[in-house]
């Protein structure tokens, strides 16, 4: 068995085929499927898909480079849904800043405003967080220790091998590792995979996009998991069988699914 903890099934590069790419990767051992809330536009859409199928589970959260759709009202409506499993995606991401110094300090600073008021509703409805970093390690490091994200824990999406947030596993975080452990480039994540606590490993695809190795170039789908399972197996020594049990074990106990 094996949890994609991270799919955005709420992507119109779905809407033709959902089920079938449900059934893949079902008949591959996918059995869980969790959606996390990038932009508060899908959210509604994510939440009916979770309501449909009885394996798939979303979160209400809002990625940086959507912030200004950032609405707590209607995250508030949805945190206590019997489906909403966390909050999130919410984090940093200075990649696209642009500008002006001035402009990108303005822009860094809204995204931590909106990155620390979604913490408190993680804090406030004991969900724990789906956290997206991108070129801004340190600052959303330093937030999550200041806001006290440990008292919810959560999971660093699609860890970009920064060893300095490492120490986060110890704050009750836990690494969602995807299609990029297969790319020829991924150096710095294959050699940062081996010092990740195991009880603190999730696999994730972050689908439709990051597709793994042999298939890039292609739409990302939950059933290949399986390669990224295949992949972190050869690089902790693990058998695969190990490898999905450890994931499964571990996402259920952060998300709270049974």
């Amino acid at each position: 068995m094996i949890v994609d903890t991270h799919i955005h099934l709420d992507d119109t590069r779905y809407d033709d085929d959902l089920e079938d790419v449900l059934n893949r990767a079902r008949e591959g051992g996918v059995k869980r499927f969790i959606i996390p809330g990038a932009d508060p536009k899908t959210l509604d859409k994510a939440v009916f898909i979770a309501e449909r199928f009885n394996d798939v589970y979303f979160a209400v959260g809002v990625h940086p480079y959507d912030m200004e759709h950032f609405d707590a009202a209607l995250f508030e409506k949805y945190a206590t849904h019997a489906k909403c499993v966390a909050i999130g995606e919410c984090g940093l991401d200075y990649y696209r800043l642009e500008g002006s110094d001035e402009e990108k300090n303005l822009e860094k600073a809204k995204q931590k405003e909106v990155f620390i008021a979604q913490i408190a509703l993680a804090k406030k409805y004991k969900k724990p967080l789906i956290v997206h970093i991108r070129d801004a390690s340190r600052d959303a490091k330093e937030i999550l220790l200041a806001q006290h994200a440990k008292e919810v824990g959560g999971v660093l999406h699609c860890y970009n091998a920064d060893e300095e947030l490492l120490s986060l596993s110890k704050e009750g975080f836990y690494f969602g590792i995807g299609g990029v452990v297969t790319f020829k480039n991924a150096k710095k994540l294959l050699h940062a995979l081996p010092k990740i606590p195991h009880e603190k490993l999730l696999i994730e695809t972050d689908g439709p996009y990051l597709t793994p190795t042999p298939h890039r170039g292609e739409r990302n789908e939950p059933l290949y998991t399986q390669l990224v399972a295949q992949k972190m197996s050869e690089l902790l020594g693990m058998s695969l069988k190990e490898v999905k049990n450890l994931t499964t074990q571990n996402a259920l106990r952060l998300f709270n699914i049974s």
